[in-house]
């Protein structure tokens, strides 16, 4: 593959509901460019991105997949994102790495709950966003609707670079609003015919021109005086007004494709490549003691631990992206989070679960490395010299927990190493051994989770394992004041034994005074585990009592 310095690499998460078309989208991507001789399909389950065995089981994706692409003068790194809410984590991690976000809209569906949800990650990565409108040539394909959702959604900055000129088994042609021409595609799609916008479009084509022109002017004072003035601005004004406003997350460009017809495509590409920001012009990373961490080939070589993959018989396989300097084959870079030096043997760029050699990745690329001794997700590793930690990915909380245990007895160690294998992974997956309850507990997002869990623990762990609801630890305490007195008195000979007790106890709260008509001689304080408070007051009057006769002494 050709050699793209850190100006020239865009790396792009596609994101959406489930049934958006994010897979095929991908696959259209990757035969326009050349990559592919033929578009894989979901039905046929050969796409390049899902090729996990529980995907081609299920038909939809389970886990993000990095693939790349050259287009033109650049290479786009392309991470195909799940659209269940259950694998969130997944989409975070892509998220971290990405330097754009595409939302992919299904035309027939418009704007989904799925869609609602990874609109409040990008905006708290704010993640430069575009978005496609999808399945354009299905029966139910509303554009407009979806358009109009989006806009209710997501604001006003959704504004459209292109529309339909008819949705449904007619679909071929796209207007262009930004540069005010038409694609027009053959039966098979791919590269399209541009002709002028026909007479029956010029209406709407310049209503949606004009809205597009004001959108960028107005997120910029230079092209706001520029279009005052002009009334008008160029082609080039208008990519260089939205490529600032993305990478301040005030523009959120909309495109038009049918994946299935292989149409549209080719021209999104265009756009990551000169529009979309490249790593270099995002803003630097903040480290965890507040420094700054410019993208910058020329700098201290650093990479991030986004995902991790086990493939038997290899180990894992270790996903990464180049956030400073250029990472080469046989460099030694420490790990900040454990202090272990690891050596980089082996560097891959990734189609899916197809690995492709290199011998250096530059600052802003993704890449791939295996066997890392001591790494795993989230962890920062940078060359010898310097102190750099980036900001680590924070995975959402668990939703569900079940009890988890070994069908046949004896294999509660093996399950213990199939739940480790599944927690390196996937960091949205816990689990604890409660002694008190006496269960493995299992935490994680929802119930299409704890299938796939399921699924890899039978599959490749070959254990049978079942699920239980997980019992209650239940506890009482103390509902009122009481008092209580105790009298000991017992004679055998000698001196016998003789003792009187007195005793009051009430429920504790914070700020309470000490307890009435008692003189306070000593106060221990003690954190209970279930988050209580334990407070012993000693009131003994007159008396010489030996300690070890006292509570909690």
């Amino acid at each position: 593959m050709a050699s793209y310095d850190s100006n020239h690499v865009k790396n792009i998460a596609l994101l959406g509901h489930a049934g958006s078309g994010k897979t095929s989208l991908a696959e259209c991507m990757l035969f326009e460019a050349g990559v592919t001789t033929r578009r894989g399909t979901i039905a046929q389950g050969n796409t390049t991105s899902d090729y996990h065995e529980l995907e081609l089981e299920r038909q939809s994706s389970t886990f993000a997949s990095l693939m790349h692409t050259p287009w033109h003068e650049y290479k786009i790194n392309i991470i195909d994102t799940p659209g269940y809410d259950d694998f969130s984590g997944e989409v975070i991690s892509a998220l971290r790495v990405a330097d754009t976000g595409a939302i992919v809209l299904n035309a027939a569906m418009g704007v989904e709950v799925g869609t609602d949800i990874i609109w409040e990650y990008t905006n708290t990565f704010k993640t430069p966003t575009l978005f496609i409108v999808n399945q354009l040539d299905k029966e139910e394909a509303d554009f407009d609707k979806t358009l109009r959702e989006a806009k209710a959604h997501f604001g006003d900055n959704v504004v459209a670079v292109q529309y339909p000129v008819q949705t449904g088994a007619g679909f071929n042609s796209i207007v262009d609003v930004l540069n005010m021409i038409m694609y027009k595609f053959g039966p098979q799609g791919g590269k399209p015919e541009k002709l002028p916008i026909p007479d029956s479009e010029k209406t709407k084509a310049d209503q949606l021109h004009k809205e597009l022109v004001e959108t960028i002017a107005s997120n910029d004072e230079g092209l706001m005086e520029k279009y005052f003035e002009q009334g008008e601005l160029s082609e080039e004004d208008m990519k260089a007004g939205l490529h600032s406003s993305m990478i301040k997350h005030d523009i959120f460009p909309l495109f038009c494709a049918s994946a299935e017809k292989n149409m549209g495509a080719g021209r999104i590409m265009s756009f990551i490549d000169y529009v979309c920001p490249a790593p270099t012009e995002m803003p630097p990373q903040i480290t965890k003691l507040g420094t700054s961490l410019p993208c910058d080939s020329n700098g201290p070589a650093c990479i991030f631990i986004f995902k991790t993959i086990i493939e038997p018989h290899i180990g894992e396989l270790s996903l990464f992206k180049v956030f400073s300097g250029v990472v080469k084959v046989g460099s030694e870079l420490v790990n900040e989070n454990t202090g272990v030096t690891e050596k980089i043997n082996q560097l891959y760029l990734l189609e899916g679960h197809n690995r492709i050699a290199v011998q250096e990745l530059v600052a802003g690329d993704i890449g791939a490395t295996i066997k890392l001794r001591s790494t795993h997700v989230n962890n920062t590793l940078h060359e010898k010299g310097v102190n750099i930690e980036l900001q680590p990915i924070i995975f959402p909380k668990p939703n569900v927990t079940v009890a988890i245990s070994a069908v046949n007895k004896g294999e509660e160690e093996k399950l213990s190493q199939a739940l480790h294998t599944l927690k390196e992974e996937d960091a949205t997956v816990h689990f604890e051994v409660s002694p008190e309850l006496k269960q493995t507990l299992l935490h994680c997002q929802g119930e299409l989770h704890l299938h796939v869990i399921q699924w890899k623990i039978e599959h490749i762990h070959k254990l049978d394992v079942k699920f239980d609801k997980p019992k209650i630890p239940y506890r009482e305490t103390i509902g009122s004041m009481a008092e209580s007195t105790y009298r000991h008195k017992k004679q055998s000979g000698g001196a016998g034994q003789f003792g009187e007790v007195y005793m009051r106890i009430e429920p504790y709260y914070e700020g309470m005074p000490e307890p009435s008509g008692l003189n306070v001689r000593h106060k221990d304080e003690i954190d209970l585990d279930w988050g209580g408070k334990l407070v012993f007051c000693n009131c003994i009057v007159g008396g010489a009592i030996d300690a070890r006769f006292y509570l909690l002494y």
